[in-house]
């Protein structure tokens, strides 16, 4: 079943695909490996509930027989007698009372109890998800909706939190119940048991067929309320491109149709699941029809024969047995109605579980960056796996690197490059020509599949990840800012930086002045993704976030993209004075900020064609004339 194809981050399309082959055993590894999750925390807290259920039960079960002992014993005899005595029926309700309130306190405290344990297994998860996310590569989110993931702590999580708080305690009561009631029915009459037993048998037949066409439903629903939250993500994120081209009812036309399709997908799992109860209500009332009029046949004939066994049966036990075949029945409609709960969470908990079962990003890297202090020195340093220690320059070499984003396809060939320390490197060339997949590639976001990536001669892959990026300064293209204060959001680049390093960190990309005019300066408040900032400010941000951070190699991104032709002026005295220095990559489309760099590499669909310095390429009156005399600069 085709959900629809919901475009992702990137672009790239997604379509998600209802996947109904799960067969009962991997259902129930499912279902268990959730109650070895909850368990791993909660042992005790589930045996205390379990008691508590299982004292509740047998006093509900104690007031049902004691219909028996009241009419039989007490009403019956008090109605033939001539001075009726009420004082031992009085005693004998007064110790009901007291097991009355026994089951009520143990009823609240198993109560209680699972509000921890759901509320606190729920803590766990989402800590646990979001702990695994941040180990995820960047290939997972390159290639699933966010929304989706988003969806997984909402909704899925908490439809986990309703079956562990209500669902599997409930459906744990019944069973206990039906034990304990069974038992009493069978010790009351074994005839009426029997017939209970077949009305019993009915209902669950009944149950089974109906929990399984509803299956399927459930597993839609849970897919597709998925795909509408991923869609609103898309859309909020998306919201000034969605006006700038008038598309507001295209937006609207396509959520409708996921809308119509959630509601579709949930009104076939809710109305198989509400014909349930109302289908076993009405049996357990033909139930008590029946055992009233065998109980009654019986009483009037004086017993039955069953084996040799001559049983009879009086009014209080016909009264009692009545109430117990009640519960009796009850439990089985309280987990058939509980089932289609666990189905919904084990449909949500499938896809929790195949979060936290995604690969995450592995590194096998020994080589760690020393960053410069008062007792080291003051430059960066790489400490080998033999504990020798060497500064950390900043030259990067690729050696016939090939590499593809699935095997298939295969998007960089043979680069061969060489960036010595403190070179200024410029990638240009059309959408699509791979300058962005390199620097991923030196960032160790997807690793190649041939050849050798060099950093001051050590392999990227024997340094480890979190060290790697931390000696590479990168601003982005894309801005993103987190809620916070400006400060907040420069110190990012490097948490243990003091708000004097952060504000000459503004200082040098030309930042201070536009932050001083903020209500606030630099303790103003963003939100929404800096939302009540220009992008060219946003962006200045980011660079001054790159700054403080103070990395031997910059990587940027198309980092002046977003800012006007003045603040750029600005900005590059600032950039020149941060690449000073340092090894700097610099991806840009505007050929006019890249003509002072000390190499300019020309791609095409995953080639170097060319690469020299802005005069070198320009005699040569090859790609690269023909991209800056066509640009007019």
């Amino acid at each position: 079943m085709n959900l629809g194809g919901m475009m992702g981050r990137g672009g790239r399309g997604r379509t998600i695909y209802i996947d109904d082959g799960k067969t009962r055993t991997e259902r129930k590894a499912t279902l268990l490996r959730l109650t070895r999750y909850v368990l791993r925390n909660y042992k005790v807290s589930f045996l205390v509930v379990a008691m508590c259920i299982l004292v509740t039960s047998v006093t509900t079960l104690a007031s049902t027989l004691f219909t028996r002992t009241l009419i039989d014993q007490y009403i019956v005899p008090l109605t033939q007698a001539d001075n009726p005595e009420y004082a031992s029926l009085a005693q004998t309700l007064f110790k009901l009372g007291l097991i009355l309130l026994l089951g009520v306190i143990c009823s609240y405290a198993h109560s209680r109890i699972m509000i921890n344990v759901s509320q606190g297994t729920m803590l766990r998860l989402r800590k646990a998800l979001f702990s695994h996310m941040e180990q995820l590569p960047v290939k997972y989110f390159d290639t699933h909706v966010h929304g989706d993931i988003m969806s997984t702590y909402t909704n899925d999580v908490d439809t986990l939190r309703q079956m562990i708080g209500q669902s599997l305690p409930q459906a744990f009561n019944s069973v206990i119940t039906l034990v304990v009631t069974f038992t009493s029915m069978v010790v009351l009459s074994v005839p009426l048991t029997l017939v209970s037993l077949l009305m019993a048998v009915v209902m669950m037949v009944v149950t089974g067929r109906l929990s399984r066409r509803s299956r399927t439903h459930f597993k839609a629903q849970q897919q597709s309320m998925a795909g509408l939250n991923g869609y609103v993500e898309e859309m909020l994120t998306g919201q000034r491109v969605v006006k700038v081209f008038c598309h507001e009812q295209q937006a609207i036309e396509r959520f409708e149709q996921l809308n119509e399709l959630f509601r579709t997908s949930a009104t076939k799992a809710n109305k198989i699941a509400n014909v349930v109860m109302p289908v076993n209500g009405n049996l357990g009332n033909l139930s008590y029809v029946l055992i009233a009029v065998v109980g009654a046949w019986m009483a009037l004939s004086g017993g039955i024969s069953i084996g040799g066994m001559h049983c009879t049966i009086t009014l209080g036990t016909i009264v009692s047995f009545l109430t117990l075949n009640k519960n009796f029945c009850q439990p089985i409609s309280h987990v058939s109605q509980q089932i289609n709960s666990i189905i919904a969470a084990l449909a949500g908990a499938e896809r929790v579980f195949a979060l936290l079962d995604e690969e995450p990003e592995q590194d096998s890297g020994t080589v760690t960056l020393i960053q410069p202090s008062s007792s080291d020195g003051p430059y960066w340093q790489w400490q080998e796996e033999n504990g020798q220690r060497r500064r950390v320059e900043g030259g990067v070499e690729l050696e016939e690197v090939d590499f593809g984003y699935i095997k298939e396809k295969q998007v960089l060939f043979n680069i061969c490059l060489q960036a010595r320390p403190g070179q200024k490197i410029a990638f240009v060339g059309g959408t699509g020509a791979g300058k962005t997949t390199i620097t991923n590639l030196i960032n160790r976001f997807y690793d190649i599949q041939h050849g050798r990536i060099l950093y001051d001669g050590i392999g990227v892959d024997r340094i480890c990840k979190s060290h790697l990026r931390r000696s590479l300064g990168m601003v982005l293209q894309d801005t993103h800012l987190f809620t916070g204060s400006v400060m907040d959001n420069i110190r990012y680049g490097r948490l243990d930086a003091s708000d004097q390093e952060c504000i000459e960190a503004a200082k040098l990309v030309g930042a201070d002045d536009f932050i001083r005019r903020l209500a606030d300066g630099y303790q103003t408040q963003l939100n929404s993704d800096g939302g009540n900032l220009s992008q060219g400010e946003r962006q200045l941000l980011n660079i001054a976030r790159a700054a403080v951070a103070d990395p031997p190699v910059l990587i940027l991104d198309e980092a002046t993209s977003s800012i006007d032709t003045r603040t750029e002026i600005l900005v590059g005295q600032g950039m020149d004075s941060l690449m000073k220095g340092r090894t700097t990559f610099v991806i840009a489309h505007r050929l006019s900020t890249v003509r002072g760099a000390d190499l300019i590499v020309v791609l095409e669909q995953g080639h170097i064609i060319e690469q020299g310095t802005h005069q070198e390429l320009m005699d040569l009156k090859g790609k690269y004339f023909q991209l800056f005399t066509g640009n007019g600069l």
